[in-house]
């Protein structure tokens, strides 16, 4: 692994779905040249598509910098139009929920950078779901233990 690259030389194995088959390519830039603590990608949105579910980090800071192409950011149930030039922020432990949708005709082209943390839970709020991905165990919010307490006298 080097520690420089050109983001015409990340091989494959950086990429999911490199051959673009599907609606979303992404570009593990960051891994490929040994990033660490930040992730950094390069995302690529096909027409009609959305870039994940909707979701949340309890500890990921994220930044989003639109390189090309316009959509739609879904943030906080609120629906704000994006396009070439526009930088996103995403602090870490606001509960912000975000998700990207193209609802152009051309390619959404979006980088992608955020802290690796450890013990980040994900929530998904559109399916009540919490992701709790270190440990890769998913749970159903709407399965909750009732008139549990932590109170250990009780």
């Amino acid at each position: 692994m080097n520690n420089i690259s050109n983001i015409n030389n990340i091989p494959k194995e950086y990429m999911y779905d490199p051959n673009f088959q599907s609606k979303m390519k992404t570009i593990l830039i960051g891994d490929s040249i040994g990033c660490e603590k930040i992730y950094v990608n390069l995302d690529y949105i096909k027409p009609g598509a959305v870039s994940v579910k909707y979701h949340s980090h309890s500890k990921q800071e994220e930044f989003f910098l639109v390189i090309s192409g316009e959509g739609i950011l879904r943030m906080n149930g609120e629906k704000i139009l994006i396009s070439k030039g526009d930088v996103i922020s995403k602090p870490a432990g606001k509960d912000i929920r975000h998700q990207f949708i193209n609802n152009s005709s051309d390619i959404l082209q979006i980088l992608d950078i955020g802290t690796r943390e450890k013990d980040d839970i994900i929530t998904y709020p559109d399916e009540n779901v919490i992701y709790i991905k270190d440990k890769k165990q998913i749970f159903n919010i709407d399965n909750n233990i009732k008139d549990w307490t932590s109170e250990p006298n009780e």
